[in-house]
């Protein structure tokens, strides 16, 4: 496809290199002679007009800093017909004849909606959670789980100077994964994730049998995906809970959004560059509606509508006629990449129980 003029957006949560994805975004688009269009503010930013030229001094950098400079926000205009055909609008009235959106699932239904309405758009997964079920990995994840285990470092220093527990609230939606990898590195006494059961009364006697032993500082770590039976969130009355019942002084502490920033970490940029550099060679190819995809260590492209009924069916949200026009062929590989991501899942946590078990 002759495209003489693409757009790129951010949408959705940051993520550590969103900024190197649309730096190789436009390097690789201009070196094969087409322009970039920068989206600002995400699907927001395409149904108001706020597009701006892209230009290396705008980019200068872009690749070691965090956040996004094309700016993000979520856009439940964008949900309905009259914001896609104001979207629609923007992109004829500025010549943009495709799309390059960078998020989670919520910014590739926004893209498989422009694809269906004359838009060729590709999906690229920037979000921390690495909760896409369809890839193994999302640009993000890397960075906010080495900020999430520099923060809990710096915790169990004065937890053992004081003899503390810490439980720390961390970061991922539903999927527990920051938490894991962070409870596994700092070798947490227990991990509370929404994919496992977890056994409050259990971790609470192994607490007190720790001290009893004669260990000083502690750290448990829960994902902010497990609540309590009101709905509530579980870590902080845990934290309390665990207190009340072994003596050990016990404090909370949420990092929330602050995971989200800092520089990317290599992985972060080199995954980052990857998929921006395929994704434009593919809309270049006449290829389109599909999402950037690592698998088994190759990025490679996977169909939107695909990867959306893949990931809910992994976190059992199905409606009713989701599965219907795929081949019995696509439901099969839609089951293995749930129960790939399960036993990882799982795997994962068996390791941390063995890492925090003294």
């Amino acid at each position: 496809m002759a495209y003489k003029k693409i757009g790129v957006l951010t949408s959705g949560g940051d993520a550590p290199g969103m900024n190197a994805c649309v730096k190789a975004v436009f390097n690789r688009a201009t070196e094969m002679g087409i322009e970039v269009v920068g989206i600002m503010g995400g699907y927001a930013g395409l149904i108001n007009g706020d597009i701006v030229p892209m230009t290396r001094q705008m980019l200068n950098n872009a690749m070691t800093v965090g956040g996004t400079r094309l700016y993000s926000s979520r856009c439940p205009e964008f949900k309905t017909e009259e914001g896609m055909q104001a979207a629609i609008a923007t992109c004829k009235r500025e010549g943009i004849e495709a799309l390059i959106c960078i998020g989670g699932d919520g910014t590739f239904r926004g893209a498989t909606d422009m694809t269906k309405r004359g838009i060729p758009s590709i999906g690229i997964p920037g979000t921390i959670d690495n909760d896409i079920t369809a890839t193994d990995y999302t640009i993000g994840l890397d960075t906010s789980t080495n900020t999430t285990l520099r923060m809990i470092d710096n915790l169990k220093d004065t937890c053992e100077s004081h003899a503390r527990l810490n439980v720390v609230e961390v970061m991922g939606r539903d999927c527990g994964q920051i938490a894991l990898y962070a409870a596994i590195a700092s070798g947490a006494v227990a991990v509370a994730i929404p994919e496992m059961p977890f056994d409050e009364e259990g971790t609470i006697k192994k607490i007190a049998a720790l001290r009893a032993s004669g260990k000083r500082g502690m750290i448990v770590v829960v994902s902010e995906g497990v609540l309590n039976p009101d709905g509530t969130r579980f870590a902080e009355t845990f934290a309390k809970k665990i207190e009340a019942e072994t003596g050990v002084e016990t404090k909370f502490a949420r990092f929330s959004h602050v995971v989200r920033g800092g520089r990317p970490t290599m992985r972060d940029r080199e995954t980052a560059a990857h998929m921006a550099v395929r994704a434009v060679e593919l809309l270049a190819e006449g290829k389109s509606n599909v999402v950037m995809c690592e698998l088994n260590g190759l990025i490679r492209p996977v169909d939107i509508h695909f990867a959306l009924i893949a990931d809910r069916m992994y976190k059992n949200k199905l409606k009713e006629g989701d599965l219907e026009g795929f081949t019995p062929e696509q439901l099969e590989g839609m089951k293995q990449l749930c129960d790939k991501r399960r036993e990882e899942i799982e795997n994962l946590y068996k390791v941390a129980g063995h890492v925090g078990f003294r």
